[in-house]
């Protein structure tokens, strides 16, 4: 292996961890010789990649790597790598289409493509809203790990609503009734809403995964809910599609 696919590998490993780790842990991980681990981490170290816990005897991210990913955002690829596709769905459909990217509980809308003479739309660039209520947020938070979508929704007062439940506590939001709709969006590898962000829209929407299988972004479509359902039938290959190709795209895979 390259000395450039071995630092990249380090860097990614070390990326994927909760903290710090050995070197050895890293070598056993990668099946690098040991020596060659050290020699690269103190080259990346020296470098500000890599930041050394002596005491601990670990080994962190550094600065330099913080700052890559800071010059991520900046550059913003998520949004120009995925506006064309969504602009093509809508051209596509009629019907407007959106890129949002998960913030902690709630979706942050990143692309806004409006079709002619559809309805207005709260999921303007910059609005955030509930992610369990949107199709874009219902299909990131079925990639989340089981102990993160725990983590962000600990109890009811973690489920914000747009508007009144109606009657019954089936209506209700808690982690159960959560965990019971992201399967769904699991088994269907696509994410569903009607009305619950606006009434009389409905949106169907796909995640867009990252090289660890983190959800980056999701990709959805907006229409009334009294669409056709040959509609329905075109938009969820065209979402999935689109979601699956800028998945490529943010890899550095074509």
């Amino acid at each position: 292996m390259p000395a450039a696919d071995q630092t990249l590998a380090i860097l990614i490993h070390l990326a994927a961890q909760r903290g710090p780790v050995p070197a050895a842990t890293i070598a056993t991980a990668l099946g690098l010789p040991r020596s060659t681990v050290y020699h690269l981490l103190a080259v990346m170290q020296e470098r500000g990649f890599v930041l050394h816990l002596p005491e601990e005897r670990r080994y962190g991210l550094g600065v330099a790597a913080f700052e890559l990913s800071s010059g991520f955002s900046r550059q913003q690829p998520l949004a120009r790598l995925g506006r064309p596709l969504v602009a093509a769905i809508v051209d596509r459909l009629g019907e407007s289409g959106h890129l949002a990217v998960l913030h902690g509980r709630d979706v942050v809308y990143l692309v806004e493509e409006r079709a002619p003479r559809r309805p207005s739309l709260v999921t303007d660039v910059g609005v955030r809203l509930p992610a369990h209520l949107t199709a874009t947020g219902r299909a990131m938070l079925a990639e989340l790990p089981p102990a993160q979508l725990r983590a962000l929704y600990p109890d009811r007062a973690a489920f914000e609503s747009r508007h009144p439940a109606p009657e019954g506590d089936a209506a209700e939001w808690n982690y159960g009734r959560l965990k019971r709709v992201l399967a769904e969006v699991r088994a269907r590898g696509l994410a569903h809403e009607d009305g619950e962000v606006t009434s009389g829209l409905a949106s169907v929407g796909a995640a867009v995964v990252d090289h660890l299988g983190w959800p980056a972004a999701a990709i959805a479509i907006t229409y009334p809910d009294d669409a056709a359902p040959e509609l329905l039938a075109e938009a969820v290959p065209a979402v999935k599609d689109a979601a699956a190709t800028l998945s490529r795209r943010i890899r550095g895979a074509r």
